[in-house]
């Protein structure tokens, strides 16, 4: 197997997504990392991508120092459990329907899905996910390890800090700020600016507090 071939951490369906896309960009894959045996990958793409043992095996320099690897979990927390414990080197996957502006600047570890948009000037950071159909517009900015949901947007000129979700179908009006670690509900509008940590919904974008986190 190549040097260059993709290492995924997590096997399962923000995995599937991940592979087909490695898959349809062309790029080898070395296999997966998931401590479920019958992890969904292993089964979707049974014969396209192994899985090499359970996540223990990211602490092996003889296997990770040998491959770009990529986040395949979509759960944010254990991202960034897997970023802070680690050390990598990252590959991207943009899947070959996806608009990226030659102007945009993507980072290290970034996924970004089928039919995507990156506008002109935007800042994707590194292991951020672009899901299917979102669209980030000119000079947004998405901070590091930031999950924008299958068709959710970021206006012109938005900034959306690390670690946060943007829901399905959410919007960010242009020129709005999100803090770190923020959590947008599905389908929300959010018109203006959401402190870091706050867990906000419906139209216009209200704080929820006592809730826990909106659906996302």
């Amino acid at each position: 197997m190549s040097k260059d071939a993709l290492l995924l951490i997590g096997g399962g369906g923000h995995a599937v997504v991940v592979a087909e896309a490695a898959l349809a960009a062309g790029l080898a894959l070395a296999g997966f990392l998931d401590d479920d045996d019958r992890a969904p990958l292993g089964r979707d793409l049974a014969g396209r991508v192994e899985r090499l043992g359970g996540l223990s095996m990211f602490d092996r320099p003889d296997l990770v120092g040998e491959h770009p690897v990529i986040l395949a979990v979509g759960d944010l927390p254990l991202r960034r459990r897997l970023l802070e414990g680690h050390a990598f080197k990252a590959g991207a996957v943009v899947h070959p329907s996806a608009v990226v502006s030659a102007s945009a600047r993507i980072g290290a570890g970034v996924f970004i899905g089928p039919g995507a948009v990156v506008h002109a000037q935007a800042t994707v950071a590194d292991h951020a996910i672009i899901n299917t159909g979102a669209v980030v517009e000119h000079h947004c900015r998405v901070g590091v390890n930031t999950h924008l949901a299958p068709n959710a947007t970021l206006g012109g000129e938005a900034r959306v800090g690390d670690d946060c979700l943007i829901g399905l179908g959410a919007s960010v009006l242009p020129g709005v700020r999100l803090g770190d670690r923020c959590t947008v509900g599905a389908g929300s509008a959010v018109i203006r600016e959401v402190p870091a940590g706050a867990a906000v919904a419906g139209v216009p974008a209200l704080e929820i507090t006592g809730h826990g986190t909106p659906g996302a």
